[in-house]
């Protein structure tokens, strides 16, 4: 079990820049922080170094009310304890998404992952295996510009040649960067050995406020004109299908619960929305992924991203997940975006390439751009 550090009322989490806090004890005895990063300009979040977890994300209505609208739990045990498997607001890899049968063979040789998911009863490895990028400490070093306009937070971490069953050893770095209203994610990796890597933020969000109401009232627009269909597995089958006259077409912004209850076989197979739509921008230059807007409180967030896919998930299997401030979690009350290479890219070769090599460099960037209206 681990110990736990509840954070004062006057922690400062209305000052300025970052204010650092002891957050918990892991079962090895390594100590947990909590990072209160508050841009002045009405966006605040908290971060961990616990999986580089999004514990929350603050920002005003139309009103200019502040409610907290990420998805996750009040301490570190509802993180370390999550038998939902949420992956609430946490950094998946070293591979995201979903790898068919749990294997896949790179330069002639084969390897075997977790098979750590079993959607329609086929297993398959998700999110980098059993104990992947979102169960491990991230070294943490914090930093402020010196008007505090901007604030940062660099996490890095070592994945060593055999973790997960993936070669190579792996350094990743990601810096969340905050400004104004936009919290920026940079991500950069290097290997000593070709590997497979496809990093993705899995926060789920509700702009009504976390835990108010299911989000099928938002309004969601995607950037994309394809997408990648998936067998009841929810794997993709490698094509790249148009997502005019399909339930999947929010080429202009559409609720989400229109049409999601469709007979639409795609549908159907995730349950509703759970399927990565292939964007029209260019991937490696930053380009509009997606934007969402909650009617009701005003509260908008505009996603861009140099990645070349989008996953986007309704929340199908929310079902009574205790969160945050005694809220529960019901069915379809959250929604995750994550930009991404496509599912299944290591065993589809023409998909975009998503393995590394020694002398590269894998660099990603993702902003969260937060308004109200």
């Amino acid at each position: 079990m681990s110990s736990i550090t509840r954070t004062p009322k006057n922690s400062g989490a209305t000052t300025k820049g970052i204010t650092t806090e002891q957050w918990g004890i892991l079962p090895d005895g390594r100590q947990v922080s909590l990072f209160t990063i508050d841009t002045g300009c009405g966006l605040r979040t908290r971060i961990t170094n616990y999986g580089a977890i999004i514990v929350s994300v603050e920002t005003p209505d139309k009103n200019g009310t502040l409610a907290d609208v990420a998805l996750g739990f009040d301490n570190l045990d509802g993180y370390l304890h999550d038998t939902a498997g949420t992956y609430f607001g946490a950094i998946v890899g070293r591979v995201a998404n979903r790898i068919a049968n749990g294997c896949f063979t790179l330069d002639g040789k084969s390897y075997e992952l977790a098979k750590n998911n079993t959607p329609a009863g086929i297993p398959c490895a998700l999110h980098g295996g059993t104990t992947g990028f979102d169960k491990v400490l991230w070294d943490a070093t914090p930093s402020t510009s010196p008007d505090k306009s901007r604030s940062e937070l660099r996490l890095h971490y070592h994945s060593t040649s055999g973790e997960e069953g993936y070669p190579g050893n792996l350094d990743v770095t990601l810096t969340y960067v905050l400004y104004e209203k936009t919290l920026r994610l940079n991500f950069e990796a290097t290997t000593d050995a070709p590997t497979p890597i496809n990093i993705s933020q899995h926060s789920y969000f509700n702009l009504a406020g976390a835990g108010v109401g299911n989000i099928l009232g938002h309004r969601l627009l995607l950037a994309a004109s394809r997408f990648t269909p998936v067998n009841a597995g929810l794997i993709p089958d490698g094509r790249l299908l148009p997502v005019k006259g399909t339930p999947l077409d929010f080429l202009q912004p559409h609720t989400i619960g229109d049409r999601i209850n469709s007979p639409y076989e795609q549908i159907t197979f995730g349950g509703g929305y759970d399927h990565n739509w292939v964007l029209d921008g260019t991937p490696g230059i930053l380009h509009l992924a997606a934007n969402v807007f909650e009617p009701q409180s005003g509260r908008g967030l505009e996603i861009h991203t140099t990645e070349p896919g989008i996953q986007f998930y309704s929340g199908n299997f929310l079902n009574g997940v205790k969160g945050k401030n005694g809220k529960t979690y019901n069915y379809r009350c959250g929604f995750a975006l994550e930009t991404q290479h496509f599912p299944d890219s290591p065993n589809k070769p023409s998909f975009p390439s998503v393995i590394l090599r020694p002398g590269e460099t894998f660099k990603s960037n993702t902003e969260f751009r937060f308004y109200a209206r």
